[in-house]
């Protein structure tokens, strides 16, 4: 009886610490704070459930020590200096870096070693992700309710008015039934003779009357003029065009959720003549690595799903084979539309206003508003609008020959910019003797309205 209660005791003290052992694999790390070092730090090469630049970490340590036996110990060395590691003849640290074409993980020596427990703890025991439907909730903005509740408000008012105008319609129809109904009982013989005097047709009318109708057909003609000439004043004028494009592709995600600067893709912006339509390496560098969208935003009517199949596209076109991490060579040019783009005559130059004209537009432009929320930040979107605000992009100007002349009239000289000042550098006194000390020095007053500056 006693060496049974011995034994007894002992098994109970062997189970306990198995459960502890257990759990302790998971109890060492905060799943929450690891998703968030592993935001991070890892999510540029690692996911959990698929193969990118790197493994996949989901149970990453369950699968090392069933597949290896190496514990967490060896994870603290490889994370924090995983080319040291190798350089020690690790068998495994070398078999991996061979494993992944030799591509070098990047040292974390930043990380302790309860960061890497959190880390590990995510691996093993992520987070459940939200819900969908709340993350269409969160992803909803205000602005996007105000846009669906102001459509349904326009498609009703035009409901109404359809309505009212067949009811005129059919009030008119109604009137002229009874008139014409009273005309035949008031029509006697002495009317009849006297209808029969009056001019019936509209050749005796025009006989009648010919300096009257001389006078409309030339009325007529000046009006159909002006109506060609203002056609024609129009035409290349596209405020408002926004084309449906190859790839979807949303600058209020990349923009403005994500706040990407503008010339990280359109670098020749600053520097070039022309801001060039960025190459799929450019978007490549990104979605290398990001195959599938997981943000809170979406715009209304369409899922993560739509997203992430226009991400696929982006890989077709580059020829990239998501599942082995390399590129197959087989490539298709991407067709995209181009919106803003000037015509052949017209002399243009990015860098000039970007760099010279920076501070001075983004000054102007907002001195010229009276409501805050218009004024912007950037010298962009003095041009092409709030970008970051758009899903679609469209022409927010109409960029006639008069609206940039008229920014040139407005927009004042910033003479201290250190391109004007070098440049203009033997100017400056003869302008603040023309137009005063301390006058408003604008771009006109530099050959900004000189014919040369701006075509050829």
């Amino acid at each position: 009886m006693i060496s049974w209660r011995k034994h007894y005791k002992k098994g109970l003290i062997a189970i306990g610490l198995l459960f502890s052992t257990g759990a302790s694999v998971y109890a060492q790390g905060d799943p929450q704070k690891g998703q968030e070092l592993f935001k991070a730090n890892c999510t540029a090469c690692h996911a959990l459930d698929k193969q990118l630049i790197g493994p996949a970490l989901g149970g990453v340590v369950d699968r090392l020590k069933k597949e290896q036996n190496l514990d967490k110990d060896w994870l603290y060395k490889w994370i924090k200096d995983n080319k040291a590691l190798r350089a020690s003849g690790d068998k495994y640290a070398n078999e991996v870096f061979e494993k992944f074409n030799k591509t070098e993980m990047l040292q974390f020596p930043n990380l302790t070693d309860a960061d890497i427990d959190d880390i590990l703890a995510y691996t093993s025991n992520p987070p459940k992700e939200e819900p969908a439907a709340d993350a269409n909730a969160a992803g909803t903005t205000a602005n996007d309710k105000a846009a669906i509740e102001a459509e349904k408000a326009r498609q009703l008012n035009s409901q109404i008015v359809i309505a009212a105008l067949i009811a005129i319609a059919g009030l008119l129809i109604w009137l002229l039934i009874k008139i014409r109904q009273l005309v035949k009982l008031q029509q006697s013989p002495e009317l009849a003779e006297l209808d029969s005097t009056r001019i019936t047709s509209f050749s005796a009318m025009y006989e009648k009357y010919s300096y009257v109708g001389k006078g409309l057909v030339g009325l007529l003609a000046l009006f159909a003029l002006y109506g060609v000439w203002n056609w024609l004043m129009w035409i290349g004028v596209y405020k408002g065009y926004a084309p449906e494009q190859p790839i979807y592709f949303s600058h209020k995600i990349h923009a403005g959720e994500n706040k990407i600067d503008c010339q990280l893709c359109h670098s020749s912006a600053k520097y070039g003549k022309v801001s060039e339509i960025p190459s799929l390496n450019v978007c490549m560098n990104c979605h290398r690595t990001i195959s599938e969208y997981k943000g809170k935003y979406l715009e209304p009517g369409k899922d993560r799903e739509f997203y992430t199949g226009e991400i696929q596209k982006i890989y077709a076109h580059a020829g990239w084979d998501a599942n082995k991490q390399a590129y197959t060579g087989k490539t298709e040019p991407v067709e995209w539309t181009r919106i803003h783009n000037m015509p052949d005559f017209v002399y243009f130059n990015h860098s000039q206003h970007v760099i010279a004209g920076e501070q001075a537009i983004i000054n102007g432009f907002n001195a010229k508003q009276k409501d805050a929320s218009n004024k912007i930040d950037v010298v962009c979107k003095a041009c092409h609008g709030k970008i970051d605000t758009m899903n679609v992009v469209q022409m927010a100007n109409n960029f006639t020959m008069g609206w940039c002349i008229e920014c040139h009239r407005t927009t004042e000289v910033d003479m201290n910019n250190g391109y004007n000042k070098e440049y203009f550098k033997n100017l400056h006194e003869k302008l603040k003797k023309q137009y005063g000390e301390g006058s408003k020095i604008t771009v006109d007053a530099i050959g900004g309205l000189e014919c040369g500056k701006c075509h050829y």
